[in-house]
């Protein structure tokens, strides 16, 4: 189901320019206060097939891009299907064997969280911990209509800490990942809106989804729900924009702030929300006051002494100065250190792709001009000129890697490239120059082994 730009938005706004629907911009290192580079290959045009986005949607990328990102919702049923992403096996190892605390469960019931003793408690003899998910009482729970559900699956389930990692390198936004094991009959939250986009596939079982349109455009984190309560449950009495059953294999794109629900229909139902925790343009706003404050003098000078800040004449007059100082300091930002800003709020949260250590120190140990690395999947990279001729290289969690500027060739080489074999790396000396470079690049957790072939 789809809804024109008419029928589901409230007002027009232009679609956000975060999302990469083409593959310039994406990959390799810059230089002289360049733009970040993503550690990964270029991304495909938005509508192909193997991208992460198309596993979401049932129509090309960039249809998606231009009438429904950030806009309107779509219902559609993307063709691949995600049974390789996650199912009820998946469930029950996860609540049964894999140490689970909290919060990465949480338990709702009657459109209430249940606190975390009516599921959590001792983890056993040498566990210490008093929080671990217990299955005996998750098991209870589900049969007293509880939904359970599982937080964090970008970092608990592989396969879906690897679609995590290409998803957000085809949105260019921060994502996370939801399961809802909502049991026959029942549902888990009341109607309500989300301050991030999601996506909502589902995997077992039947879910009812009612869905009306915003009664606030665009809500920020602090604007939750809960605040416009009376206004949301008004708003849930109306006509909906889509009120469907939904079946395994069906996919819905919600923009942040329409109105939804959900519930289980004649069976256990299970589905992933993928919540996409969109960059704003209030986010530079954030950064360019806080700068202001630390920047510009005149917007730091005190108010007239006597002044009566409830007097609308008085705080006009200041307000025009304090925008036009304002309005002066803005013209001269410079966009490399509002870019710097963003990076160091934003990155550390979007944590790379998993890697095994054990592995990869025995790797690096072993490495030989033969050995085949590549960029690990997901990190966030940067590499930007240093002092004395050399060459920084920034990580997601702002770690810096210092090296001499003969390597900045090389760097850009590895960095750039799906599959890298250590022996062909350019712009070094001697193979042995490449293995230094690549086992400090192994140790830093900034390259990983690879398989397949080099490109030619």
């Amino acid at each position: 189901m789809t809804l024109s730009r008419d029928q589901a938005t409230p007002a027009a706004r232009p679609v956000s320019p975060g999302l990469r629907s083409g593959g310039s911009g994406a990959t390799g290192a810059t230089r002289e206060g360049g733009t970040a580079g993503a550690a990964r290959p270029a991304p495909a045009e938005a509508g192909a097939e193997n991208t992460a986005l198309a596993r979401c949607i049932g129509i090309p990328g960039d249809e998606f891009v231009a009438k429904h990102w950030a806009q309107a919702p779509l219902l559609s049923r993307p063709p691949a299907g995600f049974a390789d992403l996650f199912g009820l096996d998946a469930v029950d190892d996860l609540l049964s064997t894999h140490g689970l605390r909290t919060p990465f469960v949480r338990v709702a019931r009657d459109g209430k969280v249940l606190p975390a003793n009516a599921f959590a408690g001792s983890g056993g003899a040498g566990a210490e911990v008093s929080d671990q998910v217990l299955d005996e009482k998750v098991l209870g729970l589900l049969a007293d209509g509880a939904t359970i559900v599982l937080q964090g699956l970008h970092r608990t389930w592989a396969p879906l800490a690897a679609f995590t990692a290409r998803l957000h390198h085809d949105l260019g936004h921060p994502v996370q990942i939801n399961a809802y094991v909502t049991p026959a009959g029942n549902r888990g939250f009341a109607t309500h809106y989300d301050t991030h986009d999601v996506f909502v596939l589902q995997i077992a079982g039947r879910k009812r989804w009612t869905i009306h349109p915003p009664v606030m455009v665009d809500p920020l984190p602090e604007q939750p729900w809960g605040g416009r309560a009376d206004e949301v449950s008004a708003a849930a009495t109306g006509p909906a924009a889509i009120d469907r059953v939904f079946t395994p294999g069906d996919a819905l794109y919600l923009p942040r702030g329409w109105l939804h629900s959900a519930e289980a229909v004649g069976e256990l139902s299970v589905h992933l929300t993928i919540g996409v925790r969109t960059v704003t343009r209030y986010a530079l706003v954030e950064e360019l006051l806080s700068m202001a404050g630390a920047d510009a003098p005149d917007l730091r000078a005190s108010l007239p002494f006597g002044m009566d800040v409830a007097d609308p004449d008085a705080v006009s007059t200041e307000l025009t100065a304090t925008v036009a100082a304002l309005r002066d300091w803005l013209l001269e930002v410079d966009p490399r250190e509002v870019a710097g800003r963003l990076r160091r709020r934003f990155w550390p949260g979007d944590r790379p792709a998993p890697l095994r250590p054990l592995a990869q120190a025995a790797f690096a140990a072993d490495l030989d001009g033969d050995s085949l690395v590549t960029v690990r999947p997901g990190l966030r990279w940067r590499l930007e000129p240093a002092d004395a001729g050399r060459v920084t290289l920034r990580t997601f969690d702002d770690r810096t890697l210092t090296m001499p500027g003969g390597c900045t060739e090389a760097l850009e080489w590895l960095l750039a490239g799906p599959v890298r074999r250590v022996a062909d790396t350019p712009g070094l000396d001697e193979v042995d120059d490449a293995l230094v470079l690549c086992r400090r690049l192994l140790r830093e957790a900034v390259l990983v082994p690879a398989t397949g072939t080099p490109p030619r």
